[in-house]
């Protein structure tokens, strides 16, 4: 991916170096979701969900402790660049910032393209990058978690050891793979602004575990195929990947599918637990918003 010399966002917020903590530290205590204390048992059920089955840990801490996500908002206004602790600042120079800001910029202006043709305002989300533990609106997020997004906040949340766990552990190396996990991230951005997040947070509590875990299956392919319609644009307009590119995104949709992490944590697969889609699921959404380029062509929900 030649990613290198293109513009980098102005929306990352760097808090590397603000000693975020773990539970407890500094942090005032346990996380709150939902109005409720989450226990520290919880916290290992959630961990454990997230890296057993995909699950973001977040929706696990919300389902278990009897509520949901935090209240969807719409994105903050524009901010300067950000520095240590999320202060305004120089942008971080280090390699791996400086390839995801490159990549979120790029997303901002497909998105913004794309929302503009369809008469609306795109409201960028901010990207945080954290080491260890840090705040989110949606609770304490931390680096086993893997990468997040946050609706009560509208930010993105990455720990950048994270693209080490990716490529050593899950099979899935490449800066194509890494970038495709930002885009996914925020195809959820993109899901928040055109009011699907809002509608199923609104089925948490009305339709069975198994039911919401399915919901959440399309939930998750359709951000696959919204990731898969910013590399459509992307290539479009810089055409800066070749094939191995594209196939490092599809292997990467392969490698964190359900069914792959299952198999390889447990050795059997439970389908009415998986929450993303399996790896051929995952593939084939990547790939129908790739080729096709359509938002239209992202509607999982009345899919087969």
């Amino acid at each position: 991916m030649k990613w290198e010399g293109h513009e980098q966002s102005r929306n990352v917020e760097d808090r590397r170096g603000a000693g975020g903590g773990r539970l407890g530290g500094g942090m005032g205590g346990l996380p709150r979701i939902g109005g409720r204390g989450i226990g520290l048992g919880t916290i290992v059920i959630a961990l454990v969900a997230g890296w057993i089955f995909g699950i973001n840990p977040l929706t696990v801490l919300g389902l278990l402790s009897g509520g949901g996500p935090a209240e969807v908002v719409q994105a903050p206004p524009q901010r300067g660049p950000g520095g240590p602790g999320g202060q305004p600042g120089a942008a971080p120079q280090d390699s791996g910032a400086r390839f995801v800001s490159t990549v979120l910029r790029d997303t901002e202006l497909v998105w913004g393209q794309l929302f503009r043709a369809g008469g609306n305002a795109y409201r960028e989300p901010v990207l945080v990058l954290f080491r260890d533990a840090t705040r989110s609106a949606c609770g304490q997020g931390l680096s086993e978690m893997g990468p997040f997004y946050c609706p009560g906040d509208a930010k993105v949340y990455l720990d950048l050891d994270f693209f080490d766990t990716l490529a050593r552990k899950m099979g899935a190396p490449g800066d194509f793979a890494q970038a495709y996990v930002v885009a996914h991230e925020v195809g959820h951005h993109v899901q928040n602004l055109m009011g699907v997040t809002k509608q199923v947070d609104q089925m948490r509590g009305r339709i069975s575990q198994v039911e919401m875990n399915r919901l959440s299956v399309r939930v998750e392919l359709q951000a696959d195929c919204l990731a898969g319609v910013w590399a459509h644009h992307s290539q479009k307009g810089k055409g800066w990947l070749d094939a191995s590119d594209l196939q490092e995104a599809m292997n990467a949709a392969a490698q964190i599918g359900d069914d792959t992490l299952q198999r390889r944590s447990q050795g059997r697969v439970v389908p009415e637990s998986f929450t993303h889609g399996t790896a051929e699921q995952r593939m084939t959404w990547f790939r129908r918003g790739l080729e096709s380029g359509s938002v239209q062509q992202c509607n999982t929900f009345d899919a087969r």
